[in-house]
């Protein structure tokens, strides 16, 4: 919509519109609730739509979530193409349960075709979504991304940090593609302006190989009887 047109709205409309909106939100909420309920344990893949197959990264996705997969963990993803669909291919043709929660986008994102049919979730708002994340997954692999990814990562961050959620593994893969991200945190915000503790560096871990990512879930989980997040 044009800024000419939004002018040309009254105040009322605006306010009346923003009330029945309330109502499509609880919507999503439901449904989301309703399907992702029915879930076991699973960790979510997060990374960049734009990685293609081949690439190190949508390979390495892939194998993670197989490794998940034999282990009897669900994988959820955005549900889009690039990380995600490595994601859900990887669970997919390993016989795991391949969850995908899709939101509209004017670019990049289509529903991949290793969604389990019955576990393809459709969004148009992102905190609904991001909701659906943190409520129904045991842990988080990040990929390397970009501003979506760095979105769902520092969020998950800052609700553990603030204990508006249980702690849960968060797993970032790539030392070479979160390594000037890590020393900034490390350097700026924890010791040349103390924006955080010492002990927050410890919310993530960093690691570089499959094997690693799935290796952090199962020790996170071996103190713990494994169950879902509600």
């Amino acid at each position: 919509m044009s800024d000419d047109n939004f002018k040309q709205r009254s105040w009322n409309e605006v306010k009346s519109n923003d009330s029945w909106a309330v109502f499509k939100i609880m919507s999503e909420f439901v449904e989301g609730y309703e399907k992702m309920q029915r879930i076991g344990p699973s960790v979510s893949i997060f990374g960049s739509a734009r990685t293609k197959p081949g690439t190190k990264y949508y390979e390495m996705a892939v194998d993670i979530a197989a490794k998940l997969s034999s282990k009897g963990y669900g994988v959820i993803t955005g549900g889009g193409p690039g990380i995600m669909e490595a994601g859900n291919k990887g669970a997919h043709e390993n016989g795991g349960v391949s969850v995908g929660l899709n939101i509209e986008l004017p670019f990049e994102q289509n529903n991949n075709p290793c969604i389990d049919r019955d576990k393809s979730i459709d969004f148009d708002y992102f905190f609904v979504r991001k909701v659906m994340f943190v409520k129904y997954s045991q842990g988080f692999i990040v990929m390397p991304g970009g501003f979506g990814t760095l979105d769902e990562l520092f969020e998950s961050i800052t609700l553990i940090q603030t204990h508006k959620i249980g702690r849960f593994p968060i797993v970032l893969v790539g030392k070479s593609f979160w390594a000037g991200l890590i020393d900034w945190v490390r350097t700026t915000l924890l010791e040349t302006e103390g924006n955080i503790s010492p002990k927050d560096m410890d919310l993530f871990v960093v690691v570089d190989t499959a094997e690693e990512a799935v290796a952090e879930i199962d020790k996170f989980y071996n103190q713990y009887l494994l169950r879902p997040n509600f």
